[in-house]
């Protein structure tokens, strides 16, 4: 059973949280990050990327990269910007973007949970991105981005939420990109224990996004256990900052693909071929966006195209086999174009939802050839995925709205 524990955040003062919250450290590269640090001084980008405050011929993992973070960090703690709450307690957190809200609990959740499998994982992750969090968690003695967890929905959590929805917000505000933040304590003891213990019946918890911040949170926290070998698990290093969502509140959004060449084919030789796997219907020039599982848009040479997999594919039970990024790698992309493995090769990209079908169109008139728009992986085929012990293949998934760190900040002893 899932422990999720409240605990004593570092937050920012109420007055300033806007300008804090930023988000998170990966969706930016060091020019970008740089510029947004620049752009607000008391932005958490100076700390999540502190490079940005260093000259740029130092590395961005350069010791002293960490060193300044930590700096920063105690600095703003000392000035106030910062604020450390007197006793543990839970956090509910909303994030609206165009019109749709969700809400989950801000908490920590235990290192053995995903350890032991509770918590339940459903990407790879890659060494060198851990070891980047792993010295930032360590030299802040902190974790300051959230893990973005998932859970089955629970009427005990989402009654607790719901009433504290409709009371008054400890932060609220929206950002530069149009999203809307709201924050509620909870600190009641009869509140804290409802949900405590509702997680306690709760079987698994999903990892939605941040893997590679999971798996560096939990590898600080068996450093810090070697390091300590008289622990009892009680320490805060044996849990990591996390906010989980109820299935209910999610919405994935598609990961399209765009690819340089057609392997060869003329657009004739193309079309016929695929045919061979899917039912091909030209239908113009407004972007398409698939409908349902198993369709998929595709635009080449100016024109949009409705593909629907054969019978075959649909039949397939498999819970990674028969996802639509697989149905598309595995018979159109790898057999067809040459895609053989979509994360090391250089004429495939991959463009998040969030950045909408006239990007498709753009890049193909740009540097592409073909692009394919995806019916968004849903969130229970995520579960069946993470619950088979399996790996869902890259760039499965995109979630909006980001979680901002900044917000909170769970330290480590």
């Amino acid at each position: 059973m899932a422990v999720i524990k409240p605990f004593q955040a570092i937050r920012p003062a109420q007055s300033v949280a806007d300008r804090v919250a930023a988000l998170p450290y990966d969706v930016y590269n060091r020019k970008e990050a740089k510029e947004a640090a620049l752009k607000e001084p008391l932005s958490f980008l100076n700390i999540d990327r502190a490079e940005s405050n260093l000259p740029d011929s130092v590395d961005t993992y350069d010791p002293i990269v960490y060193e300044k973070a930590k700096e920063l960090l105690d600095a703003r703690i000392a000035d106030g910007t910062f604020i450390t709450d007197s006793g543990r307690c839970y956090f509910v957190y909303e994030l609206t973007m165009d019109g749709r809200a969700q809400t989950g609990i801000v908490a920590c959740a235990s290192i053995d949970d995903y350890v032991n499998g509770v918590i339940k994982k459903h990407e790879n992750t890659r060494e060198e991105k851990e070891l980047d969090r792993i010295r930032h968690v360590d030299a802040l003695d902190a974790q300051t981005g959230p893990i973005f967890l998932a859970y089955r929905s629970n009427p005990v959590i989402s009654e607790v939420m719901n009433r504290y929805r409709e009371t008054e917000p400890l932060y609220a505000f929206t950002a530069d990109d149009g999203i809307s933040h709201r924050v509620w304590r909870i600190a009641d003891p009869a509140d804290v224990k409802r949900i405590q213990d509702a997680f306690a019946g709760i079987g698994q918890i999903y990892i939605a996004d941040g893997h590679h911040r999971a798996a560096s949170a939990v590898k600080v926290g068996l450093k810090r256990r070697n390091e300590h070998p008289d622990y009892d698990g009680t320490e805060e290093f044996n849990f990591f900052l996390s906010v989980l969502f109820p299935e209910d509140q999610l919405m994935i959004l598609p990961y399209n693909r765009v690819v340089k060449d057609l392997n060869g084919y003329t657009k004739e030789q193309f079309l016929n071929k695929i045919s061979e796997n899917f039912e091909v219907r030209k239908v113009g020039t407004e972007p398409y966006a698939p409908k349902a599982k198993g369709t998929f848009g595709m635009f080449l040479d100016g024109f949009w195209y409705e593909l629907t997999a054969g019978a075959k594919m649909l039949e397939i039970t498999d819970p990674v086999a028969s996802l639509d990024v697989s149905l598309l790698q595995d018979y159109l992309l790898g057999p067809v174009l040459g895609i053989g493995d979509p994360r090391i090769d250089k004429r495939i990209d991959f463009i998040g939802g969030i950045r909408g079908l006239k990007e498709l169109e753009r890049r193909c008139n740009l540097d592409m050839k073909v692009a394919f728009s995806m019916y968004p992986t849903q969130i229970t085929e995520l579960f069946d995925v993470a619950d088979a012990g399996l790996l869902m293949p890259p760039k499965s998934t995109w979630f909006e709205p980001k979680l901002r760190s900044g917000l909170f900040i769970h330290k480590l002893s």
